[in-house]
């Protein structure tokens, strides 16, 4: 069974990155050990990502998952792509059943906010997992673009990170057929 892992840092009003792309309000957030970052990229068998989170990778310097099979969503070729780096387009459930063939066992659904969208909407987001900074940027790209339907969560850790920062993992919780959930609270 395939298990698909967001993994990603947001800012306090849940974006992704700047309007144009950019993550330099990050860079004193480095994913390190506290957040158990190279544990879980040690677990990860392949990624999923939008083109938007394809090119900010990219121009940010080296590939660096070259040894990670890696799958961009995209209408438009890669020019100069890493090796195990491959497009899809079309139909998102297609992809999503390919790569589950595939025997990965866990994906990282590395972005953006319109795959985690459409993942959601497939009911293939088992495991949220966030950084979130403590900035508002106001206007950028969203973790949760309109259009997401309602998804309950189960809180499974929370604790502090550095500088006002805080570490949150959520699972997609066991549907109940009841309309109100409750998510129990973190000790900090």
């Amino acid at each position: 069974m395939t298990i698909w892992h967001c993994h990603a840092a947001v800012s306090l009003d849940a974006k992704l990155a700047r309007p144009d792309g950019g993550v330099d309000w990050l860079t004193e957030y480095p994913p390190d050990d506290a957040l158990g970052f190279p544990s879980f990229l040690a677990s990860v068998d392949a990624i999923l990502m939008g083109r938007g989170t394809y090119d900010a990778v990219r121009h940010l310097g080296d590939w660096p998952h070259p040894d990670k099979p890696t799958i961009v969503l995209t209408n438009r070729p890669l020019r100069d792509a890493p090796a195990k780096v491959e497009t899809r387009r079309g139909d998102l459930s297609a992809v999503v059943g390919e790569m589950e063939r595939a025997g990965y066992r866990r994906v990282w659904i590395e972005g953006g906010g319109i795959v985690v969208r459409d993942m959601l909407a497939l009911g293939k987001l088992d495991i949220l997992e966030l950084a979130v900074i403590p900035i508002i940027l106001g206007d950028g790209v969203p973790l949760f673009p309109h259009g997401i339907g309602e998804t309950k969560l189960r809180l499974e850790a929370a604790k502090p990170w550095i500088k006002g920062a805080v570490h949150l993992v959520y699972r997609r919780a066991a549907p109940t057929g009841n309309a109100a959930q409750s998510i129990p609270s973190a000790r900090l």
